[in-house]
């Protein structure tokens, strides 16, 4: 039931610590996939015209339009300290659920840290909480590009939510990470399957089944990138499953397996009910495949998936990793993939983006996965690139998707191909 490592895989592998000019999203784009989330939950961003800009321009509607999230925008004087911010956001708040009585979890997202916007959130989200309570629960956390990267911005909000969740002795599991609801669904189908039960998932669909913790709570992550959920998790008494990330076949199985053994399912269910999606995956995988098969890869930090990726990409789709950024190593976290993953690659951690340039024109991998901003001009210098946020807004976890995620590689490779063809011609 577990994937077996490589002779000589990257979980002991040197690391290359790199600390200069960074090029990422900041983590308020989070708040673009955790507002379909949580049904009920509702996001009020207090920070600059900028933000709101970016929101708009990242989300690709107006910013007021969408039902579940805006912007306080905070005028030159409030930053400047001069206006009495906290009565204009008590204000706002108060008219904002007077409209939308179906909020029941309100967040405030500040934008820069409290010290530029002169703005204690987390005592206004205290003082709110009180004023509002028990039909609205106010949270804060920072989404600012200075303290948070791309997918940073769920871990800071999931992170806000545990200490406030109620308090089980129950033996139950807790999926941790925002899925899009189809793919939480099979997972939960998954292990019904294999007899594992109560599951509770974080974050919670709606407010009236968020999840209670406490020491007979263990938790799965199904994303890399949640450091601080997890810290958060394990000081409030739940223990941590470790194991890879549920990408591909080989990791999904992986996954399954290590909630398996906690469990105590025997061998037999367990392929029993893994058998058919684990030969569906595989199916699914090798269409990719032939055109990934001993293609290079080269991996810029951006989402935080990058070591899980390279390890699905390498083990089941035959690619050959260059290098492998990520933002941050979490060695609880990513060891379990990078134990799978093979040996060759440079482990980089945090980012000085000219030098990292320079090292991907050197590479010239057959595929260069980079954020939106390196992309363009790296396609223009002949290299074929893969945007890393596409790998976040797409369903890509667990059997049913493998073939789509392989797929999202294979895709501007065959895209570099049918140009080169056509510009023969």
């Amino acid at each position: 039931m577990t994937a077996m490592p490589p002779a000589r895989g990257c979980g002991n592998a040197p690391v290359l610590k790199e600390r200069g000019q960074r090029e990422v999203f900041c983590g308020l784009t989070g708040i673009i996939w955790l507002h379909r989330k949580m049904q009920d939950a509702f996001f009020l961003v207090v920070g600059s015209r900028t933000c709101a800009h970016l929101l708009q321009s990242a989300a690709g509607v107006m910013i007021f339009a969408e039902p579940r999230f805006a912007t306080a925008i905070l005028e030159e004087t409030d930053l400047a300290g001069l206006a009495d911010a906290q009565d204009e956001l008590d204000r706002e708040v108060a008219r904002l659920l007077s409209r939308r009585p179906d909020i029941r979890q309100l967040f405030l997202v500040g934008s820069c840290p409290s010290e530029v916007i002169k703005l204690d959130l987390g005592k206004a989200a205290e003082r709110l909480s009180a004023r509002h309570a028990p039909h609205v629960r106010v949270l804060n956390y920072s989404g600012s590009g200075i303290e948070t990267t791309f997918t940073e911005g769920e871990d800071a909000c999931l992170a806000a939510m545990v200490p406030a969740l109620p308090k089980t002795q129950a033996r139950e599991l807790l999926l941790v990470g925002a899925l899009p609801d189809v793919v939480e669904d099979q997972a939960l189908a998954l292990l019904d399957g294999l007899g594992i039960g109560p599951v509770r998932c974080l974050p919670a669909r709606r407010a009236d089944d968020i999840p209670a913790i406490g020491p007979e709570t263990v938790f799965a992550l199904t994303q890399p990138f949640l450091g601080e959920t997890h810290a958060a998790l394990i000081r409030h008494g739940a223990r941590h499953i470790a194991a890879p990330m549920p990408f591909g076949e080989e990791g999904t199985t992986a996954w399954l397996a290590a909630i398996a053994r906690e469990f105590g399912v025997d061998a037999e269910r367990f392929e029993a009910v893994t058998a058919a999606p684990r030969a569906r995956a595989r199916k699914a995988v090798e269409a990719a495949t032939r055109t990934l098969s001993g293609k290079r890869i080269f991996f810029f930090p951006d989402s935080q998936l990058e070591i899980p990726l390279a390890r699905f990409l390498t083990r089941e789709c035959g690619m050959e990793a260059v290098e492998v950024g990520q933002p941050f190593i979490h060695s609880e976290i990513a060891g379990p993939d990078l134990a799978l993953l093979p040996e060759g690659p440079v482990i980089s951690e945090g980012q000085d983006v000219d030098r990292q340039i320079d090292r991907a024109r050197e590479a010239r991998a057959d595929l260069t996965v980079c954020g939106l901003g390196l992309a363009n001009p790296l396609e223009a210098e002949g290299l074929t690139t893969k945007w890393a946020i596409e790998l976040v807004f797409t369903p890509v976890h667990f059997y049913e998707q493998a073939g789509d995620l392989a797929e999202l590689f294979a895709r501007p490779l065959r895209r570099r191909a049918a140009l080169k063809l056509e510009a023969a011609e």
